[in-house]
């Protein structure tokens, strides 16, 4: 049976001793402050305004140890898709996004239009990423990017990222101490990175400021623009469940194996409920557990989530939870 390893955030951490944690920061004040002050004198050499700069980083003085534990102290399981399946398509999920959509169907519908994006892929998206808005992290983003990339295994990715944070502190307009996500710098309900953020948030109705931690609007705006931009084939599927002869093989199966619907069907490729979608051409067949497990088919708009996320699971996922709640 085939197991992916999954990381997963926002569960308990493992958070330094008080004491160690205090003299660990205390010892790298000094280094700490002459980094914040190159991150300074390269932010306002981009062109962010150099008040905009101060106060966002004044208040960072030590590296946040509990993003340093977060980072350094993920949990790892190894899941298989059933397992995963059921952790993040709970009962709960289903019944809570069921009434979050119902009760926002109609700006649901007219942003699904606007952008040409399935309601399904956006309510999927959001309800996978901060469970309809209702947890988008609680960390300073500002000084998770600035201790991650201090301290950090990827401290390159990190400035790069704390940088494109100040220019949307600018941009949005949003004050520091109200721009929250995740310890890794996810912001809002989308859970965008800054540089996600610089390139797809998007206002609704147009031609205001994107606040995708409070405005919905924005939230589903920025969601479609960003599967929009990245391909998002309007009025086509994701993909669907199918039922597969014992005698294909698995190694005819894989997100990359794509081929036209009429040849799955001569091999024996069977939807789970009716039949194949009529505007649809072309599919890859995958069965993330293997032989004992469920199988999918997925076209051209499964990738496009996957720009979102890239794992199978999180696309399936999506996809599967869209369709319910929409």
């Amino acid at each position: 049976m085939l197991r992916r390893k999954l990381l997963l955030g926002g569960g308990a951490l493992l958070v330094a001793s008080p004491v160690c944690a205090r003299n660990a920061a205390q010892g790298a004040t000094g280094s700490y402050a002459a980094f914040l002050a190159g991150v300074r004198r390269e932010a306002v050499g981009q062109g962010v305004s150099a008040s905009v700069v101060a106060q966002a980083l004044a208040p960072l003085h030590v590296p946040n140890p509990r993003v340093l534990q977060a980072d350094r102290h993920q949990p790892e399981f190894t899941l298989t898709w059933a397992q995963y399946k059921d952790r993040v398509l709970s009962e709960k999920k289903l019944n809570d996004g069921l009434a979050a959509i119902q009760q926002r169907a109609e700006l649901l519908g007219r942003i699904s239009r606007l952008y040409g994006v399935a309601q399904g892929a956006i309510a999927g998206i959001w309800g996978l990423e901060s469970a309809y808005g209702t947890r988008m992290g609680t960390f300073s983003v500002i000084d998770a990017l600035a201790t991650l990339a201090y301290d950090g295994r990827r401290a390159s990715f990190f400035r790069t990222e704390l940088l494109k944070a100040l220019h949307v502190v600018e941009q949005a307009g949003v004050a520091p101490a109200h721009m929250l996500g995740s310890y890794a710098g996810a912001m809002g309900q989308p859970q965008f990175m800054p540089s996600a953020y610089i390139r797809y948030a998007a206002s609704y109705p147009a031609g205001g400021r994107a606040d995708i931690w409070h405005n919905e609007g924005d939230v589903f705006a920025s969601i479609a623009n960003y599967l929009a931009r990245c391909g998002w084939q309007a009025g086509q599927p994701w993909g669907e469940g199918v039922v597969l002869p014992d005698a294909l093989e698995q190694s005819l199966l894989g997100r990359n194996h794509v081929r036209p619907l009429a040849w799955w069907e001569q091999h024996g490729v069977r939807p789970r409920a009716g039949e194949f979608d009529a505007s649809v051409q072309e599919g890859a067949v995958i069965r993330p557990d293997g032989p004992e497990g469920e199988a999918f088919i997925v076209y051209h708009n499964f990738n496009v989530i996957r720009r979102y996320n890239p794992s199978d699971f999180y696309a399936l996922a999506v996809g599967l939870l869209g369709d319910a709640i929409t």
